[in-house]
């Protein structure tokens, strides 16, 4: 957690409450640009859900504001209620008002039930913050001339609630509500990048989302706000300039224009600093020949991709007024995949209407076939304010009361079979997502029916070996798969015949040195001594490395590789095998260079050597 200090006669805090450390919230940055004139007078406080809410609490009263003003999220709200209650006893006079899209639904409703919050901004907050700080420092306009929020009498200066107190206490007034601004106005909301270089920077280059799915709050701004491409292009710059790590921009579907969408590509293809990293989330259905063309020109890891695919049953998509061609879609991500230089995330939402069991296998059947580098098995989150908020019932989805409104039935899904779908999820991320056992479930694979029965078949084993819930070592990991697939091959039948347990030995020892130079060597690996005078001779041979490596002597020193370095054998073409599921029988020797990483999935550079 981190508090900018000021020293200032008033004091307004923004406070936000992430999910993860990396995180930053630019929410709060772009108030405080937009209210420049009061920059002075204005502090952030940023914290996390992981931080304790004593903490959190001491430390926003340690500051003492005069006006608190909370970033409400899903993630992130009951603890802000908490506190809400607790500061207003620690800081009775404070101002402590509510923002963002898990308050601006039923903002009235909120403060009649709550004592402790003055008021709450409802929507797009820059204005009204501008206007609401107007008020309170330089005493412009009447609070109820402050269009898009909601208040009680609490949240008028001293003097006007003195006037009013005793004649109708905890009174709730609406104002009008806000029309939508130009985002072009608001200022760039990072004064000190420097500050950012270990966290996410986010960026907005528009504003609403021209779909209109119904499980989304994006689908109630259907009219898409561009921010000027010239201010975008240096803002861009300044990102580049200092070398963030990673941009990730919210717009929530970044290519819908495509004029735009070319011109902030090409930018940061021609200005690449060979660092930074910028995150998009597109519908890939739209692309275009000249749009992925472009893309396909990106250096490797310069731009990661974000895809909602959510459902490939066509009744589901209809029922939740998703537009998408699946058929190009499909032919998009191949595409892109083909040039192995963009990471692609594809998501998948269980909970949908008319997706039940068989449905939601088949969709994510066909999702595993457009190997994603990252699969994400989300589950519905009926938000309040969306369509499907509204319509849950027509649907006999029931959902749970409290944030993240998350999925608990449906008419079509059980909820065992959520919990089914749930574990399924937990084996995605640990043996998908994690990148760490690819040719092991490459292997896999080939033993089942289709994929979503190899995690389903896992996920049972976790479930009856009590490993659920674990912190399980990456290594135990590793001997949990030879353990399934030993228990798979000693349990018979036609899918296990072909299983050769050395052979994924192998593999899986190939997956390990893959990701990390192994300070010590796995049980399941075989001997190393057979080999010792090989890998010696090798590590001498500096003509040899470099030939491998393809290095000129003017590039770099062999002694400055070679620490980075690994050579093992294997009496069996470990890729091969586990590529085809049949044991190739060619020993060889494999160099894993730590060196040289592939720049989307950090695994090791790993070459074919022969030696005699």
């Amino acid at each position: 957690m981190f508090i900018t200090r000021i020293g200032a006669k008033v004091k307004i805090l923004l406070t936000a409450i992430n999910a993860k450390y990396i995180h930053s919230n630019l929410a709060i940055y772009s108030l405080r640009s937009y209210a420049k004139v009061y920059r002075q007078q204005i502090q952030l406080a940023e914290f996390t859900i992981n931080n304790y809410t004593d903490d959190i609490l001491q430390a926003i009263y340690k500051e003492k504001p005069d006006f608190i003003g909370f970033s409400c999220y899903i993630w992130n709200i009951s603890m802000v209620e908490q506190l809400c209650i607790e500061l207003r006893k620690l800081l009775p006079d404070c101002k402590i008002w509510l923002g963002g899209p898990e308050v601006s639904y039923d903002a009235e409703k909120r403060l009649e039930e709550s004592t402790a919050v003055d008021g709450i901004m409802v929507g797009e907050g820059e204005e009204t913050f501008l206007e609401l700080m107007n008020y309170y420092i330089a005493g412009v306009k009447s609070i109820e001339q402050i269009k898009g929020i909601v208040f009680t009498d609490n949240a008028r200066k001293t003097e006007e609630r003195n006037e009013i107190l005793g004649k109708e206490p905890r009174r709730v007034t609406v104002t009008g509500i806000r029309t939508e601004m130009d985002i072009s106005s608001i200022p760039f909301p990072y004064e000190n990048i420097e500050d950012f270089k270990n966290k996410i920077i986010y960026y907005e280059a528009s504003r609403g989302c021209p779909y209109s799915c119904s499980y989304c709050l994006s689908s109630i701004d259907k009219k898409v706000r561009l921010r000027n491409i010239e201010l975008v292009k240096k803002e861009l710059e300044l990102f580049l300039q200092y070398k963030v790590p990673q941009v990730k921009f919210v717009d929530r579907t970044f290519n819908c224009n495509k004029k735009q969408t070319l011109a902030i590509w090409n930018y940061i293809k021609e200005r690449d600093n060979g660092i930074t990293n910028f995150h998009f989330e597109i519908s890939a259905d739209i692309l275009d020949e000249e749009e992925l063309e472009l893309l396909c020109t990106m250096r490797p890891g310069l731009v990661q991709l974000e895809i909602g695919v959510q459902s490939t049953n066509p009744k589901t998509i209809d029922a939740i007024r998703r537009k998408m061609n699946l058929d190009k879609l499909k032919l998009a991500v191949h595409c892109i995949h083909k040039s192995r230089n963009i990471h692609e995330h594809l998501d998948l939402i269980a909970g949908l209407p008319f997706e039940d069991m068989k449905s939601f296998q088949n969709s994510f059947n066909e999702v595993y076939a457009m190997k994603p580098d990252q699969f994400q098995l989300g589950f519905l989150k009926v938000l309040k304010g969306s369509a499907m908020f509204y319509e849950s019932k027509n649907w006999g989805i029931v959902s749970k009361s409290i944030p993240p409104y998350e999925v608990l039935y449906t008419k079509w899904l059980s909820y065992d079979e959520v919990l089914i779908l749930k574990s399924v999820e937990d084996m995605v991320e640990i043996y998908y997502n994690s990148g760490q056992f690819e040719y092991a479930i490459k292997y896999m694979e080939h033993f089942f029916v289709a994929p979503f029965e190899l995690y389903l078949k896992l996920g049972d084993y976790y479930e009856r070996k009590k490993l659920r819930g674990l912190n399980s070592s990456r290594m135990r990991k590793y001997e949990i798969l030879l353990e399934f697939m030993s228990e798979l091959k000693e349990m018979g039948g036609k899918l296990s015949e072909g299983i050769n347990i050395t052979a994924f030995r192998n593999i899986l020892v190939h997956d390990l040195y893959l990701r990390e130079n192994l300070k010590s060597r796995p049980s399941f690996a075989d001997g190393y001594e057979p080999y010792k005078k090989i890998y010696r001779d090798f590590y001498c041979d500096e003509q040899k490395i470099r030939e491998y490596l393809k290095l000129d002597s003017s590039q770099i020193s062999i002694d400055q590789v070679k620490p980075h370095l690994h050579l093992e054998h294997y009496n069996i073409n470990v890729k091969q095998t586990a590529e085809t599921g049949i044991t190739v029988k060619d020993e060889e020797f494999i160099l894993y260079d730590y060196f040289h990483k592939n720049a989307l999935n950090s695994q090791a550079s790993n070459i074919s050597v022969k030696l005699n």
